[in-house]
């Protein structure tokens, strides 16, 4: 067993998070000019801000989620299609 898993494994513990999984969802079925900032997010989703920052945090930093900023507001979108792909799995 040559191949290691590595890249594997830290996006599985990137979206090892029901709210995580929620907030990728929630991005894939927006349009990128709809839902796609923090406080359309804790609109929909109904938590708080900064937990919802936190875990767009960690989606950024593993390379999931990508955000664009706008004026004074960023704009994020799933840039990672085995997280989408993932997903789909899921829910089957």
């Amino acid at each position: 067993m040559k191949y290691k898993y590595k890249d594997e494994s830290e996006l599985l513990k990137a979206v090892a998070h029901p709210m995580r999984l929620k907030i990728i969802e929630l991005l894939l079925l927006k349009p990128p000019t709809e839902g796609c900032s923090v406080n359309s997010i804790q609109k929909i989703l109904g938590i708080p801000q900064p937990t919802i920052s936190q875990h767009l945090q960690i989606l950024k930093n593993k390379g999931i989620i990508d955000g664009s900023k706008t004026g004074t507001k960023v704009c994020y979108r799933v840039i990672d299609k085995r997280a989408a792909k993932l997903l789909q799995l899921l829910k089957q």
